[in-house]
């Protein structure tokens, strides 16, 4: 019996970590340098995280909205280009780092800039606002409440709509938002302009990187702000009590790694509200997912068996409770109206058997952390049975080095003991200096269909350029990028010879 595989290689960079010449990474010219480097390279995947505007913390997963973009990714030149702005007002700018972003900075330095434009594009009407008009009519579902919900923010200067705005805000009387937008019509559609914008430029990407055989991996956070123009837009969705707060919320229950659990405080899905919907705010979400990524990355699948509840009022996540929920109606609506997606579920945590089948049901690959296999047994010797070693995987995975959420390989490696340093040595059969080149070509061999290197390690950097230390508001979490001149010609050889020698050219291959 034959049957056809193919097998993929790609890097984890998300679209911050660009070099550009305005503070954050955008979809300028970096991006498209970035995209020749990789087709270069032979890679034929690009991982970015969720690409909603941020709140405070800056995290990606916890973004002012499931649908909207981050505005600051927006590039600039192209504006200027289309007659926007002026060659002059881009000539000076502050001198911000190469290596990191300073978000509070761009924030203030970029947003005046679009604001600016988007005044301009909009003066001038005519038919060059037929294409915003079309993309504000096909996007009504989410597009309108969202400048709304940015423009309330910046007014009342708080985006906690459920406890700092007044209630005829907070509550959406009809009457008192019909009043503010009449008063504000012109702030409101500053905002759905820069979405407009993000749209085209984003999709112009797309497709450059499609024509190079390279096909883009987004994420959806399961849960959303309790903050965002979601929860605002959407409060039956959720979870609530008597007084209208977001109770029970998110988390995780106590383990090894934490003694009183992780508390998230996301609220809740209210899945009967969902299924008698007919699941249409996840499918709307999906299809616009879908419209800006090839494959979408789910973030703690295992919430769609069952979510940890935790009640409000409960300082710790001691206490929560495992409430079942209801992905599987989710997934067979989802694909009836959408068809078979490429999703990819974030399997990691605690697993059981309902949330295997779930996954498996819907053919999803799970994901695989390589530096999550060097555990030691009760008597401290190592664990060569973990399933996150590559000799233990089998095809139907997503593999990596590290995620977001993980020091650097060469950080992760310098910070452990003498014993387990010793086990990764053994089990690599190589010296410290090359540990992280082992590491790569060990998942590049794999059996593991898709192979996914975070940008940092194939630069071989340190803890300096981790990304992000979960559960924590370091001011470095989310800031770090590459520069221009590190993505090398030699280091793109090298990694076509790995993807030539591992087989992960994407062409398909018959199997007997």
């Amino acid at each position: 019996m034959n049957s056809t595989t193919a097998r993929h290689a790609g890097v984890l960079l998300h679209i911050t970590s660009l070099p550009s010449q305005h503070g954050i990474g955008d979809l300028g010219a970096g991006a498209y340098r970035a995209a020749d480097w990789m087709a270069s390279a032979n890679l034929n995947l690009w991982q970015i995280l969720p690409t909603g505007p941020t709140g405070y913390g800056n995290s990606p997963y916890a973004p002012r909205s499931s649908f909207a973009a981050n505005e600051l990714f927006i590039d600039l030149e192209q504006l200027s280009d289309a007659g926007h702005l002026g060659r002059s007002e881009l000539a000076e700018h502050p001198r911000f780092s190469q290596t990191r972003v300073d978000f509070p900075g761009v924030e203030t330095y970029k947003l005046a800039l679009l604001k600016k434009a988007a005044r301009r594009f909009i003066a001038e009407g005519g038919t060059r606002l037929d294409g915003y008009r079309t993309f504000s009519r096909a996007n009504r579902f989410w597009l309108d409440d969202y400048a709304l919900f940015r423009t309330l923010t910046e007014t009342l200067g708080d985006s906690r709509w459920m406890s700092h705005w007044p209630a005829e805000y907070a509550q959406r009387d009809e009457a008192a938002l019909q009043r503010f937008g009449e008063a504000h019509t012109a702030e409101i559609e500053l905002w759905s302009v820069l979405q407009y914008w993000f749209d085209e430029q984003w999709k112009r990407l797309k497709a450059y990187a499609n024509d190079r055989a390279i096909r883009l991996i987004g994420d959806a956070p399961i849960f959303v702000a309790s903050d965002s123009s979601d929860t605002w837009q959407h409060h039956h969705l959720f979870k609530r009590d008597e007084a209208g707060r977001f109770d029970p919320v998110s988390g995780v229950p106590p383990d090894l790694f934490s003694s009183t659990g992780q508390l998230w405080g996301n609220p809740v899905y209210d899945w009967r509200v969902h299924r008698h919907s007919g699941y249409r705010w996840w499918i709307e979400r999906m299809k616009r997912l879908f419209t800006l990524t090839d494959l979408v990355r789910v973030d703690h699948f295992r919430g769609f068996e069952a979510t940890y509840e935790i009640p409000l009022d409960h300082p710790t996540a001691e206490f929560g409770s495992w409430v079942k929920a209801d992905g599987a109606g989710l997934f067979e609506a989802i694909g009836r109206e959408l068809g078979a997606l490429d999703i990819i579920a974030e399997d990691l945590g605690l697993m059981n058997d309902e949330v295997i089948a779930l996954r498996d049901g819907n053919t999803f690959p799970g994901m695989k952390i390589f530096q999550f296999g060097f555990t030691m047994d009760e008597e401290g010797a190592p664990n060569y049975h973990d399933d996150f070693l590559p000799h233990n995987w089998g095809e139907p995975f997503v593999a990596y080095t590290g995620t977001h959420d993980n020091n650097t390989t060469l950080g992760w490696y310098r910070s452990l003991t003498d014993a387990e340093q010793q086990m990764v040595k053994e089990y690599l059969n190589c010296a410290d200096e090359q540990i992280v080149d082992e590491m790569i070509l060990r998942l590049m061999q794999s059996h593991a269909r898709i192979a996914i290197i975070p940008m940092q390690d194939l630069l071989k950097k340190g803890e300096e350029a981790r990304f992000n230390y979960p559960s924590t508001c370091n001011d470095e979490n989310w800031s770090w990028r590459v520069r221009g001149d590190e993505m090398t010609e030699p280091l793109a050889r090298r990694i076509a010879h790995l993807v030539a020698i591992s087989s992960r050219d994407g062409r398909v291959v018959e199997k007997t």
